[in-house]
């Protein structure tokens, strides 16, 4: 064969050599690129299977897996032994947690395994109960997790108002259950809502010269009130016949003399004497 195409065919060979580790570096670089350094991970506690509301957190139920340290949920566990310690250190579900869900602290209960509401207050929080009934609690449809105002009624110098007593507050249980994954309206005798100190104090008060209703609020609406009080004057004063103001309304002035009505079979005529 000539030394010419023994060249040519040697170089062939090497361009290929070339384009075939161009394209392996190419596919590699999309997946990671060889000899990089791993991701760095934290070991993380889930949940192996779903965990029902006041079931007990144990071995069987929690696994550990390697998040990104940069995704690692606040409040997550690092070890199974953060959970399953001594049976003074057993913990509940707070609330239902599903598979493969990060267990967080504040979905669990304290040390010890009660199922307490004081775990789910938020810190520097209080929770007071107030009274409830088919009217104050929106028929019944209020129920834990929902945010309310709390209106208060009562009479202030012989007139009647009602105020905006706290907004956007959120409700920890309804009678004596906390339950947040509850959906079926009820009507309850009691309401328990979270509030600041001086919150809680204003509201026990306010239930001793008024009367408590609850305004029920949509998931998303964070907006302050713009109105914090109503009063009589602020309804209006209409007439319930004419809807116009009774203000207005001028009595017309009578002629003078006296009428007298005639009747002549089905038909009444009516004449004015004057004097």
């Amino acid at each position: 064969m000539p030394i010419r195409n023994i060249a040519t065919l040697a170089v062939a060979i090497l361009l290929g050599v070339v384009a075939v580790f161009l394209v392996r570096s190419y596919i590699g670089a999309q997946k990671g690129p060889a000899g990089q350094a791993a991701v760095a991970t934290t070991p993380v506690v889930v949940a192996s299977q779903a965990i029902e509301r006041g079931k007990t957190v144990e071995g069987a139920s929690i696994k550990v897996v390697n998040y990104p340290s940069s995704a690692v949920p606040a409040g997550s566990f690092h070890a199974l032994t953060d959970l399953t310690g001594t049976p003074a250190d057993k913990r509940v579900a707070m609330r239902a947690i599903s598979a493969n869900e990060p267990i967080l602290a504040d979905a669990i209960s304290g040390p010890g395994g009660r199922l307490v509401l004081s775990a789910s207050i938020t810190q520097g929080m209080r929770a007071v109960t107030l009274r409830s009934n088919d009217v104050a609690g929106v028929a019944g449809f209020v129920l834990p997790g929902d945010h309310v105002d709390i209106l208060l009624t009562r009479t202030l110098n012989n007139r009647p108002l009602t105020q905006v007593l706290d907004s956007d507050v959120r409700v920890l249980g309804v009678d004596q259950t906390d339950d947040q994954a509850a959906n079926k309206p009820q009507v309850a005798r009691a309401v328990t809502v979270e509030l600041s100190p001086d919150q809680a104090q204003k509201l026990t008060l306010a239930q001793t010269v008024g009367q408590i209703s609850l305004s029920l609020r949509h998931p998303a609406d964070e907006l302050p009130l713009t109105k914090v009080a109503t009063t009589v004057s602020d309804l209006g004063f209409f007439s319930p016949r004419t809807g116009v103001s009774r203000a207005v309304v001028r009595r017309r002035a009578r002629p003078p003399g006296q009428e007298i009505h005639v009747t002549r079979g089905l038909e009444m005529v009516g004449y004015r004497v004057l004097n």
